[in-house]
């Protein structure tokens, strides 16, 4: 990918109301970034929106290639060779990541070990053992470089290989206690954000982050969870992925097993030793992996036109409103509802979004905001 593409990408990407799902909708609308930005104004306004939508600036987006490079740090774009193979293959993908460190510890098959920031004492050494002798059998670790089991997950992969998801931008150190960690890793293995250079993280960010972790591993490892926990929201986006889940039972007095010992009675692998992970693991890598969604954008014709003969009327934008509700609905639902041509349907489906009205969700739903 040029510059010039990628800048239109960054641009894209960082523009409101353009989320991951809506960001591949207008490259299959569009045929490209750069075409897609130069619509967006017209959609939003045909979608409700009463002030513009203006795409991102492009002064704003080359200082933060900018800031990148000078970080040594390097965006990679998910149409691009360096990008992790599996995390390419889940439906709401960062269109770019930022990546710091050994980009291609990224292409090797992953495990990701997430578990509780307040770990036990038992719980840090189980999250160690188990990373260890999973990194020494070729695995690298991934984690979100939070306190507890996240930690000694890394520390315990340092040697052979752990790449850190962090929730804000590349150069944000969070939690501060880890510096050292951060540093050891940016040094012996990875470290990648898909937000913006420099954002500080907030609580929102954090489930965005955890869709990465369990988006590039092969399965995901749950040391330690309370039943309300990031950990728990992990677990649902890797089965979500088709992602395999392994979780350690815990005592049923501590709250902090409460959410392991219900993935293990819901169906997750209970894990008792590393050799069964790397068992199950070994397995799932002899099983053929999908392709990503095509090497290259090139547009979906028999679903778009780039100059529609027609837009839709208004009518089909109120019935559609109607049709919705702050409940994801499938769109094959609301297509059949609509009672319109699917090509149709799409196109108020975002120009709605565009306008801030309505939004996607992973797994082709949409609900009203």
């Amino acid at each position: 990918m040029n510059a010039k593409e990628k800048l239109a990408w960054l641009r894209l990407s960082r523009t409101e109301n353009v989320g991951p799902i809506t960001f591949y909708k207008l490259l299959e609308r569009f045929g490209s970034a750069e075409a897609a930005l130069k619509a967006l104004p017209d959609l939003a306004k045909r979608g409700g929106r009463l002030s513009g939508l203006k795409a991102f600036d492009a002064d704003l987006a080359e200082k933060e290639m900018e800031q990148i490079e000078k970080f040594n740090a390097h965006l990679i774009a998910r149409d691009e060779p360096g990008y992790p193979k599996l995390l390419a293959e889940v439906e709401d993908a960062p269109p770019l990541i930022t990546v710091l460190g050994h980009a291609a510890l990224l292409s090797k098959p992953a495990l990701g070990v997430v578990g509780a920031r307040n770990a036990s004492l038992t719980g840090r050494k189980i999250a160690d053992e188990f990373s260890r002798r999973v990194a020494e059998a070729d695995y690298v670790i991934v984690s979100g470089l939070a306190r507890g089991i996240d930690t000694s997950a890394h520390a315990a992969a340092l040697a052979t290989g752990t790449v850190a998801v962090v929730a804000g931008g590349i150069d944000v150190i969070y939690p501060r206690e880890n510096e050292k960690l951060y540093q050891q890793i940016a040094e012996q293995g990875a470290i990648v954000a898909e937000s913006p250079f420099g954002t500080e993280p907030l609580a929102r960010h954090f489930p965005k982050r955890n869709r990465i972790i369990s988006g590039m591993s092969l399965g995901v490892l749950i040391v330690e969870a309370a039943m309300k926990s990031g950990s728990l929201i992990t677990a649902r986006m890797a089965a979500e992925q088709n992602r395999e889940v392994f979780a350690v039972p815990g005592s049923p007095l501590d709250p902090r097993a409460e959410g392991a010992n219900k993935l293990i009675q819901d169906g997750a692998h209970m894990a008792t030793s590393a050799d069964e992970i790397i068992r199950e693991l070994k397995n799932l890598r002899l099983r053929p992996m999908h392709d990503p969604a095509g090497d290259t954008w090139k547009g979906a014709p028999h679903l778009f036109s780039a100059t529609p003969a027609k837009e839709p009327d208004e009518s089909l934008r109120i019935r559609i409103l109607e049709i919705l509700s702050p409940t994801p609905v499938q769109m094959d639902e609301v297509i059949r509802a609509a009672g319109a041509p699917v090509a149709d349907v799409l196109t108020v489906i975002l120009e709605l979004e565009l306008a801030g009205r309505i939004e996607r969700q992973p797994g082709n739903k949409v609900n009203l905001i």
